[in-house]
């Protein structure tokens, strides 16, 4: 844990943070980057943001933005390693110091109050809040794809080898096949920046996510498809090689952002 000050002068207890970027955001948050921007009310600024979530002195939640990207992507990096980092981004840094906490956190610095929103103040915006993934909907439909991703060959080996986008005298599923289009589309008319972002994987393949209205895809390039549909809870749909899947892949991959 480490403090940084808020901008009423207060010690923040940093708890976590998460970079906010076109090629790394929290699916949770929405379907690209713009997007969940838009939700937290900050610019589409090109070269992203830290958010740095954790308490005030009185316990109280907030969110801070701050330019300084690389500062916040080697904390998280320390983190994960198991490393202790002090996140401490520079007051000039600081884009915003939001109310509440837009991710759900399972943790609280310790002796100061329970966590809980900060009393309001005439001007200030609506507390942040975490999406609602209690039930089937986009929300949980990105974090589904996430964890896809995460572990794919748990969910690869649930599939045969042979797997095809359509069976000998079967018809194309339409919902799986509304979502190809519509990712065939993004290659001639590029979508919004984060709808298509990979990653690295095993070999040199790399792992896709491509997000749209009501679906999410997860691929290998060398590899084949899932596909996630907010009408249809809980399912989800291989797509296989085929004609169609490699060269798409590719080109998605072209345009896709990429982690600095």
């Amino acid at each position: 844990m480490s403090t940084t000050e808020s901008t009423d002068n207060d010690q923040l207890f940093v708890l976590t943070a998460v970079l906010l970027t076109p090629a790394q955001f929290p699916s949770v948050l929405g379907d690209d980057y713009p997007e969940v921007c838009a939700g937290l009310g900050l610019a589409p600024y090109a070269e992203g943001y830290g958010l740095v979530l954790g308490q005030d002195g009185q316990g109280a939640r907030w969110t801070v933005a701050t330019e300084d990207v690389s500062l916040v992507a080697c904390a998280v990096a320390a983190w994960d390693c198991g490393v202790e980092y002090d996140l401490s981004p520079g007051e000039d840094s600081i884009v915003a110091a939001l109310p509440g906490w837009p991710l759900a956190l399972a943790v609280a610095a310790p002796g100061v109050p329970e966590p809980h929103d900060p009393e309001p103040e005439d001007g200030d915006p609506a507390p942040l809040t975490p999406p609602d993934a209690a039930e089937w909907g986009p929300a949980q439909r990105r974090l589904g794809a996430d964890e896809i991703a995460l572990q794919w060959a748990a969910w690869r080996e649930q599939v045969d080898d042979d797997v095809t986008f359509v069976g000998p005298g079967e018809q194309p599923h339409p919902g799986v096949r509304r979502v190809m289009a519509e990712a065939h589309g993004y290659v001639t008319e590029p979508p919004p920046p984060g709808r298509v972002r990979s990653s690295f994987a095993a070999g040199e393949a790399r792992t896709l996510r491509v997000d749209g209205p009501g679906w999410s895809m997860v691929a290998r390039t060398d590899d084949i498809a899932f596909v996630l549909l907010d009408e249809e809870p809980g399912e989800v749909h291989p797509v296989g090689r085929g004609p169609e899947l490699p060269a798409l892949l590719t080109s998605l991959d072209e345009l896709a952002a990429r982690p600095v």
